[in-house]
């Protein structure tokens, strides 16, 4: 069976590095016409977004009342995150509970970050540190594992880390920055599988891990999705999908006001996902998550085609950065440089080949897809 020929959607920049990309007669993708039929319809960043948002606000400061907190939103330092911390303090006059997670990957800007904008809107920040032997010997199993999924761990500590601090304060709205604006595109399954699914994480660890996780925080699909939802009421709002967010002004907004610093490319705060998504990802496996980022960029016209395109030319790392982040990376999981070149080179693997509950996630998709709750492609 030949390899499919090479295409490029004519509206945005996804590709066939997405191996279930699809492309009608005008070669425009599915990413495209879905975010075209069903999501722009749906999404209203306008007046009738900021009302329904404000009768939101309203409901989280009465049941808050008598609380040490009305919300809980989880920070990276992120522009996004960010932007949410503002919003929720500032605009909707909220009480969050702040919560960080310290994996053992922070930069030096993004801890910089976090503090401006935490003591600039006088909010107190919890921060979880990860137990650093347990996270090192499961994200060395990842690598072990031959999958490009590597980040999730990092990404799975999060979920369940915010979850437990709902739970544990008796929070029941958590505001998260997810956002159709600069997120409407979603990373094909290949490239970043499920970071919540707990069977796969632990499969992987079971095959290739040396310690018990004892420590570290896990969480369920049907947790988070059912039991907490339904049973204990607790509700994920995304305040930026219903105000206008528009990337370029919050940045600008967020340095003025607090000296907030910008990174590089999203998801950059962290060194161990910048060293990922800029040279491990790409290098290894041909993926380029910045055509997603870019894409999204470009359906809700916040960047050109041509843009996207030119900023694709150059690769998200150089060589030479490239090159020292990779020893860095060794050292901090303590190992030498040659074994972490070892995992690079292994034979590729895909999240099909350990236990996972895609099903349980696929059909779930379908309901709310039925529900009108969910109208992202994810493959």
């Amino acid at each position: 069976m030949s390899e499919r020929p090479y295409q490029i959607c004519t509206s945005c920049v996804m590709d066939t590095t997405d191996a279930g990309i699809q492309f009608d007669e005008q070669g425009v993708c599915d990413q495209c016409r879905n975010f075209r039929e069903h999501v722009a319809p749906n999404w209203h960043p306008d007046d009738r977004g900021w009302e329904r948002l404000a009768r939101t606000a309203d409901r989280i400061r009465a049941e808050g009342r008598g609380r040490d907190f009305d919300c809980i939103l989880g920070m990276s330092g992120g522009v996004d995150s960010s932007y949410l911390t503002y919003v929720a303090k500032e605009k909707l006059g909220l009480r969050p509970l702040v919560f960080h997670v310290d994996a053992g990957w922070n930069s030096d800007l993004a801890v910089s970050n976090i503090e401006r904008i935490v003591e600039g809107l006088g909010l107190d920040l919890f921060t979880e540190v990860i137990d650093w032997d347990e996270m090192r010997d499961l994200q060395l199993a990842f690598f072990k594992a031959g999958v490009p999924n590597i980040d999730t761990p990092q990404d799975h500590a999060f979920f369940a880390t915010m979850y437990k601090f709902a739970e544990q304060y008796g929070v029941r709205y958590i505001l998260t920055g997810a956002n159709i604006s600069t997120e409407c595109v979603k990373n094909p399954l290949e490239w970043m599988y499920y970071q919540s699914d707990s069977i796969h994480l632990r499969d992987i660890h079971r095959r290739f891990g040396t310690r018990p996780l004892e420590r570290f925080p896990l969480t369920t699909i049907l947790k988070h999705k059912i039991w907490l939802r339904y049973v204990k009421g607790i509700q994920v709002v995304r305040p930026l999908d219903q105000v206008p967010y528009v990337k370029a002004e919050a940045m600008r907004l967020l340095q003025e006001r607090f000296g907030w610093q910008p990174y590089p490319q999203k998801h950059f705060e962290s060194r161990f996902t910048r060293f990922y998504e800029g040279w491990w990802l790409p290098r290894r496996f041909g993926y380029d998550t910045r055509r997603v980022q870019c894409s999204s960029l470009i359906l809700t016209g916040q960047m050109t085609r041509d843009e996207a395109l030119e900023k694709l030319r150059q690769p998200a790392i150089d060589d030479e950065t490239g090159q020292r982040e990779f020893r860095f990376v060794a050292s901090k999981l303590g190992i030498t440089a040659e074994e972490l070149q070892r995992y690079f080179e292994m034979p590729k693997r895909s999240f099909r080949d350990y236990r996972s509950q895609r099903q349980v996630y696929a059909v779930g998709a379908r309901v709310m897809k039925l529900l009108g709750l969910e109208r992202a492609i994810k493959r």
